[in-house]
């Protein structure tokens, strides 16, 4: 096998990729005042509220969801892939490959198990691969700009299709995603796809758009670096360069027909990242083109620039501002391809990269979409906390990644060098717009948890899972194979172990366990998977049922770090949660030993409650607690075991 020790591959560069960018997305940072969005409301969503006696939840029976969106994301090139190969760089007949049919009624109740109301399908749309389809007239593609042995999802050669790896019959594997679209909705939940506007596949070629939707690039000026109406820019004059690297080979120098160190462009286009070289970087972008969005190579903007007043301004203002103006050819790309899928019953889309496309291009987009689709569930990938409010306000984006502050901050404290009171600082900072900024622990970007590289455990998740989906009321993200402790150590070809390949053809060793031939009733997990799966429905269960989620939160932590002759640090972290006559007080334990004697402190006008004593139901495996009164405050003494969490009823 190749590997490549020195290589930032695409999921490492991410957070890295804003300094590389050589165009501006200037604009100013929007005021805090609350956006005009919609909480998307699941009314059948056949979920259990959670009991307030420590029992098992269940999340089948119909009730009207009461907590927040919970969205489960799956690789669905992988998620049903029986086959347990795993040879690197392994073809598609060697390691197999996971279908649209796998999603199969027992599939999609296991994950709707979790609390979930949104399944983000990803690697959907039909992006670049090494697979010979030509017999149903797909072009093959050449490894020279295909990263790994199945390619990646974020090189999209045909918006208007799908992946035909992911279909039984690849001449019908449209039909068989809207099947998979309607048996989605039928079991109650929602589909959300992969947009991803700031580039495309080096080799974009669409053969099912709609009649008079021309190809990106179709008609651009390629005797000019950069023309408004283009939809790439270009190195004039200068062909294309595959890049090179000593110590890296296509499909891992397996002999292609396609694989000669050669491509065919001319002239050279700049490469996804903004690289402007035409021979990039081996680390760059290099599968993908940089869509043009009427950035000019300086910076400046060549569309209408937004009002600052439209930070407050509902999606029916700002679709009304962009009624009649004139606005670059790869806007209207966009929207086409996102209405086109709203029209097939995609119920929403997660924009990669959002933050690299300028956030006038946003409100377009998005205030069109949502005159469509008013519940649309739009969420965009933005690393720079200076423009979360810009990216909400202006943008109009739903949610945005916690990532650079909670989810950086939380894996710290899971790491055992970090401290909850810069947690809790880091989430005051964002209070304004908390509702927007969905929290994960784990996704295709991200290392496993279990992972020797992140915590080595998959128990040193469940406190922050609780703290992570109990803090806010925006959505959790939970990642497949997660609820069952996947630690990402398979060597599958393009990339190293740590997250679960996104480039290869891969079997995913704990979620298959899990997922038994089929049957998804954890049939051959360990013992301890299976215990740390009922640890994640218990608390899911709270999450997507509680109404005390979407209320309001107070942290108890600098209370209870000055308390006297208790056992609770900087490794603890206890708040409460709290709507109308529901409420929920969270401890949580990050450190691995027992706490030892702890005293709980909570102030009385938290609880709004006036007595003695208050005794408080346990809503996780665990007993309950009394609390006394003491002046102002409650206390009660008890303790948490190793990576403990107890979450009580009030």
């Amino acid at each position: 096998m190749i590997t490549m020790p020195n290589f930032q591959f695409r999921f490492c560069l991410k957070p890295l990729s804003i300094a590389m960018l050589s165009i501006g997305l200037t604009a100013c940072t929007g005021p805090t005042s609350p956006v005009n969005n919609q909480k998307p409301v699941i009314k059948d969503a056949s979920l259990k509220p959670f009991g307030q006696s420590g029992e098992s939840s269940t999340l089948n029976d119909s009730a009207e969801r009461q907590g927040k969106p919970v969205v489960y994301q799956v690789f669905t090139r992988l998620f049903g892939n029986t086959n347990t190969n795993n040879e690197p760089w392994g073809t598609i007949e060697q390691n197999g490959v996971g279908k649209f049919s796998d999603f199969t009624p027992e599939a999609l109740k296991a994950i709707k198990s979790l609390g979930t109301s949104h399944i983000w399908y990803t690697g959907v749309p039909h992006h670049a691969v090494i697979n010979d389809y030509t017999d149903f007239g797909i072009s093959n593609d050449d490894p020279d700009v295909v990263k790994g042995r199945a390619g990646s999802p974020y090189a999209v050669k045909d918006y208007y299709n799908v992946n035909p790896d992911l279909a039984d019959d690849p001449a019908k594997r449209l039909e068989e995603f809207e099947a998979l679209i309607s048996r989605t909705h039928a079991a109650g939940m929602k589909v959300i796809i992969d947009i991803v506007p700031n580039h495309v596949a080096r080799d974009y070629h669409s053969l099912s758009a709609p009649e008079g939707v021309s190809d990106f690039g179709a008609h651009d000026d390629t005797s000019v670096e950069y023309a408004r109406d283009n939809n790439f820019y270009y190195v004039v004059g200068e062909a294309f360069q595959v890049p090179t690297a000593d110590n890296y080979q296509p499909l891992g120098g397996e002999k292609h027909p396609l694989s000669d160190g050669k491509f065919e462009e001319f002239p050279a286009k700049w490469t996804g990242n903004g690289a402007r070289a035409s021979k990039p970087d081996i680390n760059d972008w290099y599968e993908t083109v940089k869509v043009n969005y009427g950035v000019k190579p300086d910076g400046t903007y060549d569309f209408p620039v937004l009002p600052e007043e439209y930070s407050d301004k509902s999606f029916e203002e700002h679709a009304a501002f962009w009624q009649g103006k004139d606005v670059p050819d790869s806007w209207y790309k966009f929207r086409d391809i996102a209405h086109y899928w709203i029209d097939k019953g995609v119920d929403g889309f997660r924009y990669d990269m959002a933050e690299m496309v300028p956030v006038e291009f946003w409100s377009f987009l998005n205030s069109s979409i949502k005159q469509k689709a008013p519940n649309a569930f739009l969420l965009a990938e933005v690393y720079q906390p200076d423009k979360y409010r810009e990216y909400i306000h202006q943008g109009k984006m739903d949610y945005l990644y916690d990532k650079v502050g909670f989810y950086d901050t939380l894996k710290t404290i899971m790491q055992g060098s970090g401290e909850v009171s810069k947690l809790v600082t880091i989430h005051d900072e964002i209070n304004d717009i908390a509702p927007h900024m969905l929290h994960f622990l784990e996704n295709h970007d991200e290392q496993r948890i279990a992972s020797p590289d992140f915590a080595g455990s998959a128990q040193k998740g469940k406190p922050a899972l609780a703290v992570s989906a109990l803090i806010s009321s925006s959505p959790t993200l939970l990642y497949f194979g997660q609820d069952v402790g996947e630690d990402g150590s398979e060597e599958t070809g393009f990339g190293d172990p740590t997250r679960t390949s996104i480039f290869d053809y891969v079997g995913v060793p704990a979620h298959q366990r899990f997922m038994n031939d089929g049957k998804f009733d954890a049939g051959k997990s360990t013992e301890d998977e299976k215990a740390l799966h009922k640890f994640y429905q218990d608390v899911m269960a709270i999450a997507a049922t509680n109404p005390a989620v979407t209320g309001e939160y107070q942290s108890l932590h600098a209370l209870n770090l000055d308390v006297k002759d208790s056992a609770y640090t900087e490794q603890q972290f206890a708040f409460v949660r709290a709507q109308g006559e529901h409420g929920f007080v969270v401890v949580a334990n990050f450190n691995d030993k027992p706490t030892g004697a702890m005293k709980l402190v909570v102030p009385s006008n938290v609880l709004g409650k006036d007595s003695d004593r208050i005794t408080l139901a346990p809503m996780l495996s665990h007993e309950g607690i009394t609390l006394e009164k003491a002046g102002i405050n409650y206390n009660a003494s008890f303790s948490l075991e190793g990576l403990e969490t107890k979450v009580f009823a009030f």
